[in-house]
């Protein structure tokens, strides 16, 4: 029988819209004006394909569901019932990233007069924040229909692809910096964070599948370490629900004040990535606040996710522990049942990392870098020579001038020079770093000429500019779903002992590794 859901035309008026918009846009001009004073005007073209594409899918899909008999078949009944929602996620994604963002950011900087401070900027009001927020104000306002909801499941999954995507934006080299950073960090706040919570919830008198539970949500990952916890202290469906809403409500706050803070405290990308990577506790709202941030360049996102993905490859030793700790006090009580802590690391370990650390693999072997890119020993590229990237020969009369001046104290780097000025380009990463130092001892004009140097053989390859704008498209996707998700009694399930212990043991764990952050690392 048809559920009634498969004979919705929900589909069919969705993929309407992406084509009828779509078409607009590029070919009728009404849009031309409002385009233009948003300054979306070079990006007409990137809305048109993403409209026009997800509209014939979600048309044929649209069709398909009126046209054919109902289907009994999984395919038929996941396909039916989840195009809808998935255009309509992207409807909003196109409102959000090409005319809500532009829009705030135009009144920021109008009020800027008025209130000293551009509000848009100081409070991140990008795409990303405002896809969560209309998400969230969506579902408790409107609510989610039958037919947006199995569209609306889809956002987690399409979180995880963005995480995997990202490990191909990653160098061998920074991923080296970071994970010592990120690893001394994380070992510290992890563990911590556990032995704090189980130690309140002791004298607090929680009980010990709820604090064990909470634990592991608080100190490790959020919910999915909550979930691969519970088998192993006997969670109840009361403590499972207690520490969820916790470990959600504490992320939401995080979420919206943690890329404010960091503004207001003159955070650069690698602190703040350190911070939200450290601090927040789910993967979503890790990568929501980076990109609340830091929306252009990613650079905070690659840091953040970093420092998420090393706490989540802690999630195996937290489990053990909890494991033998709660043995440990109910061993006067007979055991009912048996749990195998391997089954529920493999069940439970997220897959997505895997996918992030074999994208990173893929991508440390030069499968993203452009043919002019050869891997030279274990951390630099050398680039092939290419006469668009070559310096003008008054350019390069101004680099020797500055290496026939001898005011270059480092030989390393005066050697940079003379090898810039004899191949008329940058030849290796190794080279780009001693040409970025040799930017101190030059006079203005020829630091700009080192600086564009640097800037074109460094110029984005074209498979990874094409795979960062999908990751840019899952991650707005998703986080749009993920507001979709958040309601407001998700949020009052934080209630009792949990509510006490999760304040406590998150707001100490978000200041204090705040202050680490701004004391110990400094650095691009």
């Amino acid at each position: 029988m048809s559920n009634g859901q498969e004979r919705s035309p929900a589909a069919l008026i969705v993929a309407l819209i992406l084509i009828g918009y779509a078409i607009i846009l590029k070919h009728t001009g009404i849009l031309s004006g409002g385009v233009e004073w948003l300054g979306q005007t070079k990006h007409i073209d990137d809305q048109y394909v993403v409209a026009l594409y997800a509209g014939i899918v979600g048309l044929v899909f649209g069709l398909w569901n009126l046209a054919s008999p109902p289907g009994r078949a999984a395919f038929d009944q996941i396909v039916r019932s989840t195009v809808a929602g998935v255009g309509t996620i992207i409807l909003l994604g196109l409102a959000t990233r090409y005319y809500l963002e532009p829009l705030f950011k135009v009144w920021g900087h109008a009020a800027k007069a008025t209130l000293t401070f551009d509000f848009a900027a100081m409070f991140g009001l990008n795409y990303i924040f405002l896809g969560i927020l209309l998400g969230i104000i969506w579902v408790n306002t409107i609510g989610i229909a039958d037919w947006m909801k199995p569209g609306v499941k889809t956002a987690r999954l399409v979180l995880k692809m963005g995480v995997i995507t990202l490990g191909a934006m990653y160098s061998l080299t920074e991923l080296k910096y970071m994970g010592k950073i990120s690893l001394i960090m994380i070992a510290f706040f992890v563990i911590g964070t556990v032995l704090l919570v189980l130690w309140m919830g002791t004298i607090m008198g929680a009980a010990r599948s709820l604090t064990g539970v909470l634990s592991s949500g608080l100190g490790v990952c959020g919910v999915s370490a909550a979930v691969a916890a519970a088998p192993v202290v006997k969670a109840r469906g009361i403590d499972m629900a207690y520490s969820i809403g916790m470990v959600l409500l504490i992320g939401v706050v995080g979420l919206f004040t943690f890329p404010t803070v960091g503004k207001m405290a003159g955070m650069n990308e690698l602190q703040f990535g350190a911070w939200a990577g450290t601090g927040i506790l789910n993967s979503a709202q890790v990568a929501a606040a980076a990109l609340i941030f830091d929306p252009k360049t990613i650079e905070t996102l690659k840091v953040a996710e970093i420092f998420n993905i090393t706490r989540i490859l802690f999630l195996p030793i937290i489990v053990i522990l909890l494991a033998v700790w709660y043995a440990k006090g109910e061993e006067e009580e007979e055991m009912k049942t048996e749990v195998s802590i391997g089954k529920v690391l493999v069940d439970k370990f997220p897959i997505f990392v895997l996918g992030f650390i074999l994208m990173f693999a893929f991508s440390t072997t030069g499968v993203f870098t452009p043919t002019g890119y050869q891997l030279h020993g274990k951390h630099t590229y050398n680039f092939k020579p290419d006469a668009k990237k070559q310096l003008k020969p008054e350019d390069l009369a101004k680099v020797q001038a500055l290496v026939d001046s001898k005011n270059v104290a480092i030989p390393e780097v005066q050697k940079a020079l003379e090898d810039l000025v004899a191949n008329k380009q940058i030849t290796s990463t190794a080279q780009v770093d001693r040409v970025e130092k040799a930017q101190d001892f030059a006079d203005k004009d020829t630091k700009k000429i080192l600086k564009h140097a640097d800037k074109i053989v460094q110029a984005t390859p074209k498979p990874l500019k094409t795979m960062r704008e999908y990751m840019v498209w899952f991650f707005a996707y998703g986080l749009i779903g993920l507001g979709m998700q958040i309601t407001w009694e998700t949020m009052r399930q934080a209630g009792g002992k949990a509510a006490v212990i999760g304040v406590i043991a998150g707001v100490a764990k978000a200041v204090l590794s705040f202050f680490v952050v701004l004391w110990f690392i400094k650095e691009l």
